[in-house]
């Protein structure tokens, strides 16, 4: 993993005993979703899911996707969706580069980020789309509610297997004010300690 995302890795551990207990046993039943979908020699499928999918999401999703390399957990499929379209908001893609991802933009309305984390891994094609598009699994996954609205709004998730909800608060609603940055860094750690959490109890 690249140097300067190993070091901000290092941080997330102590952080977990602040994790409500309530988010915990949230956390370790997707946890124990994953192990028994792995253990079964099985890939563990998991679609992230938010209203616009732009920010706490692809958030959730790229950290995971991180963390399942960080512990060296094979068998791992990490996906993200919304119940409506938009992009990946420009200031959660600034948030992951400042934790040390390398960020890729080809431009265009919905760009298709390539979001890397190691020499070793392949990059993430990460852009705005409903939880349903082509490109997310039809069956056989697990659905991970990252807001309340999404979570409200959508009681039925096709091919869902396994649903979960692990909601965060919208960086969103700091956006043009002067504590956007430190909101989105805040979010980003939170959902990155989380995730982290996660899959190290697989």
């Amino acid at each position: 993993m690249y140097h300067k995302l190993k070091e901000y890795i290092q941080k997330l551990e102590p952080g977990y005993d602040s994790i409500p207990d309530k988010r915990k046993e949230n956390l370790k039943k997707l946890s124990d979703y994953i192990r028994k979908k792995t253990e079964n020699d099985r890939v563990a499928k998991l679609n992230f899911i938010c209203t616009h999918n732009s920010r706490r999401s692809h958030l959730a999703q790229i950290w995971t996707a991180a963390a399942a390399h960080y512990y060296g957990i094979d068998n791992i499929e990490t996906y993200s969706g919304g119940t409506e379209a938009i992009a990946f908001n420009p200031r959660a893609v600034a948030a992951i580069e400042r934790a040390g991802f390398e960020v890729e933009n080809p431009g265009g309305d919905n760009p298709r980020y390539q979001v890397t984390f190691s020499d070793e891994a392949e990059s993430l094609t990460c852009f705005s789309k409903k939880f349903d598009d082509d490109v997310n699994p039809d069956a056989s996954f697990a659905a991970v509610m990252t807001c309340s609205d999404a979570d409200e709004n959508c009681p039925f998730v096709p091919g869902t297997e396994f649903r979960i909800a692990v909601t965060y608060r919208d960086p969103k609603e700091s956006d043009g004010t002067d504590k956007e940055k430190e909101t989105y860094d805040e979010r980003c750690f939170q959902i990155a300690k989380e995730m982290f959490y996660m899959m190290s109890n697989v």
